[in-house]
């Protein structure tokens, strides 16, 4: 799979100073890490899962979660877990590839449990994702994670990863998230090579306090939430070696009138330079928001994001690709007679890259060019985002 393979190779090859790279489920963990993008999660209570799966990885989806958790009812645990098994078989007698498929559980026995009952479909399975993590709760389920593993070896089936969920009340109360954040520290850092991304829930930290962001509205303006990001990218989000992959936090509103919202775009005069035009549709469709907060992601050190509707995905990747003056600030920073430090001016003449504190985001950044691709330089986000659109 990749990142806008779902779209002609030839118009890849107009949109594209260098493609997104071409990556499977048995990938380099840091590379599956930075190639999540937009992870579409689906309730595991959908009678047609499997077909469900198949058709959003033919629009772009690479990354998906089976969830057994908030998303449905406690009464429909059994009955999920039962659609569930079911739907992987069927997917898996199908021969083709997935999107990298994870499931997020409630507790930590269901983990060996379901690696039992789904038999061999488990080679479409990627991982585990783990709720409400803290140190006290996150270690029964990477103990879990790796009792399912050694199972999972003798089915054929892959690595397990996990992707821990921050959204505890103790992460977000003043008095304690030092302390859980340390305790997080302490836990990703012991299962490092189990743990592939760590995960913001930050609707369930506006529920400890009641709030509600509106759509006219990011997670960055909600301060309360604003300092729980920043602690969680300090703590585990650094460059130095010692930080994980961190996801941006799920947006929720969303127009079913998705094919409306394409046509308009598909005409719209900003790929004539008209920008205002497009900025226009955009808001009508609660998307202006949504666009604001995948770049305040970037900007805050999150990379990837968690989606409850399909018509998130492609932003998240439009977003996501290396322009290519990045790119160009990225190689120049990182060329080997650089290595002594120093300041250049950007080949595009409009900043100064200091190679030493630069250093950083330019191997950032190229790692997100490698899954993301680098765009031509007259190639913006609206002709990738027509271009991924369906149909």
């Amino acid at each position: 799979m990749r990142h806008f393979g779902h779209i002609a190779p030839e118009v890849r090859q107009r949109l594209f100073h260098r493609e997104p790279c071409a990556f499977t489920a048995d990938s380099p963990p840091h590379l599956l890490a930075s190639a999540l993008g937009a992870t579409l999660y689906s309730p595991a209570t959908r009678p047609r899962l499997a077909d469900d799966i198949l058709k959003q990885a033919g629009r772009g989806v690479t990354s998906m979660v089976v969830c057994l958790e908030d998303s449905i009812d406690d009464a429909e645990v059994a009955d999920a877990e039962e659609n569930l098994v079911r739907q992987f078989a069927d997917l898996a007698g199908r021969g083709v590839e997935p999107p990298l498929l994870f499931v997020r559980v409630r507790a930590a026995e269901q983990i060996p449990d379901l690696t039992r009952r789904l038999g061999r479909s488990l080679r479409l399975l990627s991982g585990f994702v783990l709720p409400k993590f803290t140190e006290e709760r996150g270690v029964p389920f990477l103990e879990a994670l790796t009792v399912a593993e050694a199972a999972a070896d003798a089915l054929g089936g892959r690595r397990l990863f996990a992707m821990p969920v921050l959204e505890s009340p103790e992460l977000l109360h003043l008095e304690s998230r030092a302390e859980t954040l340390a305790g997080i520290a302490r836990t990703v850092d012991k299962y490092r090579d189990r743990v592939l991304a760590l995960r913001l829930g930050v609707t369930d930290f506006c529920s400890a306090y009641g709030l509600r962001r509106p759509p006219d509205m990011t997670a960055y303006d909600v301060q309360i939430v604003a300092s729980v990001i920043a602690d969680v990218v300090n703590v585990l989000g650094r460059a130095d070696g010692t930080g994980f992959t961190v996801t941006g936090p799920v947006w929720e509103y969303f127009r079913v009138q998705e094919r409306m919202f394409k046509p308009q775009l598909r005409r719209s005069p900003f790929l004539q330079g008209r920008a205002e035009e497009l900025r226009q549709a955009l808001i009508e469709h609660d998307m202006d928001g949504l666009l604001r907060e995948i770049e305040l992601d970037r900007a805050n050190g999150l990379l990837g994001k968690t989606c409850i509707h399909p018509s998130h995905v492609l932003p998240v990747h439009a977003l996501s690709v290396v322009s290519h003056e990045e790119f160009s600030d990225a190689e120049d920073i990182l060329r080997p007679e650089r290595g002594g430090g120093g300041v250049l001016r950007s080949s595009y003449t409009n900043k100064m890259n200091e190679v030493k504190p630069h250093r950083a985001w330019a191997e950032r950044t190229l790692r997100r060019a490698e899954v993301f691709g680098v765009a031509k330089e007259d190639i913006g986000f609206v002709e990738l985002l027509t271009a991924g659109l369906p149909g």
